[in-house]
């Protein structure tokens, strides 16, 4: 089970969901997010992450050349890749994809290793800390990872009915955008993990 820890802007949050027991830290390079994490001074937050747990890079709306190029310098694991961001060649990609009134399973294009389902969240592009209705997962059948409005109170919920590959939360884990409780981060992660087992 992947607990993603999504939305780290500063080195004690990333520390403090490594020490909880997270497999993967995202880092939102979207400048229109509360959470950016400009390139520039991601590198001292990313030093706290050890190799053992991913670094995910979030992008909105970039070009390949764009995403491949601080993935390279940052020496990122995985690009989660949203709106018309475009996939670079040789990473692993994470596609996200909002499950609207419209969203239909048959309709999710290939090319990634994973997909994460997160509530509808208009121009912001998710971290809006609302759920959308888990049935519309129903009978997935590859990788993906939920995202929307999770926290300790329901997480384990959704991996008893959708047994997903990853959980990722953000939102609910804050005590303000970008600033997260490392109390309600520490009991996400042990629910998830303890529910996985």
């Amino acid at each position: 089970m992947i607990v993603k820890i999504c939305g780290v802007t500063n080195v004690e949050d990333a520390r403090a969901a490594v020490e909880a027991g997270a497999s993967a830290i995202g880092f939102n390079f979207w400048p229109k997010s509360p959470r950016y994490l400009p390139p520039e001074d991601a590198p001292a937050v990313l030093a706290a992450v050890p190799k053992s747990v991913w670094k995910v890079g979030v992008f909105v709306d970039e070009p390949a050349e764009r995403v491949a190029a601080i993935a390279r310098e940052l020496g990122l694991d995985v690009v989660q890749l949203h709106g018309t961001s475009q996939a670079p060649a040789n990473f692993r990609i994470w596609r996200a994809k909002n499950v609207n009134d419209d969203f239909d399973l048959t309709q999710i294009p290939g090319g990634a290793e994973a997909f994460l389902f997160d509530a509808p969240a208009g121009e912001r592009h998710g971290g809006t800390g609302q759920s959308f209705d888990w049935d519309k997962l129903k009978g997935v059948r590859y990788k993906f990872l939920l995202a929307g409005g999770l926290d300790a109170s329901n997480v384990g919920e959704a991996i008893r009915r959708l047994h997903p590959w990853g959980v990722d939360a953000c939102s609910r884990l804050e005590s303000a955008p970008g600033k997260k409780d490392h109390a309600r981060m520490k009991a996400f992660i042990e629910r998830a993990l303890a529910e996985a087992k």
